[in-house]
């Protein structure tokens, strides 16, 4: 390809040893060491260490301005049952929002209607009402939550139940949304 050729007094001594050793002359133009090449430089890893604390912080405003935008759930409303069907001192079984999330309804001592996902916080084993006893129990751990709030009595769930709203509408009791502030 029309390489021009460097007379012998411009040549450097390491051009002639590679001349003799038959390597191409782009090595000369291109002077790559592979033991050199393993080795990460400040400036590379300084710009490796800006990038990425720039791509993080950039992922951390997307989620803060995602968190702004999100609008509040959108709860169904569910008739759950009729207030006349649960007697006082007896529970009602119903799923809320979803199939899968069984829900426990109950009509404490004093009359009061109250409904809790059935799901104990510790291991997610299923709680039930003790009416002599006027709390909700979870018999796989034996922790034990207050039928007033759900709040914690005993035991090792680290959380209260999560409470179900209910509307009253005449003797229907319906399921409108769920309680998702933090209760101690």
């Amino acid at each position: 390809m029309g390489e021009t050729r460097v007379t012998s007094e411009e040549e450097s001594p390491g051009r002639a040893a590679r001349k003799a050793s038959g390597d191409p002359l782009w090595r000369d133009e291109f002077p790559i060491q592979a033991t050199e090449e393993r080795y990460v430089t400040r400036r590379q890893f300084s710009k490796f260490l800006v990038l990425t604390s720039l791509g993080m912080f950039v992922g951390n405003l997307w989620i803060l301005v995602r968190s702004w935008l999100r609008r509040k759930p959108a709860w169904p409303a569910v008739s759950v049952a009729r207030a006349s069907e649960v007697p006082i001192g007896g529970v009602k079984l119903f799923t809320y929002p979803g199939p899968q999330d069984m829900c426990i309804l109950v009509r404490s001592g004093d009359g009061a209607l109250v409904a809790y996902s059935q799901k104990c916080t510790h291991l997610s084993c299923a709680v039930y009402y003790s009416a002599e006893r006027d709390r909700l129990e979870c018999p796989c751990h034996r922790g034990f939550f207050s039928v007033r709030d759900g709040s914690v009595l005993q035991g090792p769930p680290p959380r209260p139940l999560q409470r179900i709203l209910l509307d009253r509408r005449g003797d229907d009791l319906v399921a409108v949304g769920i309680d998702l502030k933090e209760r101690a």
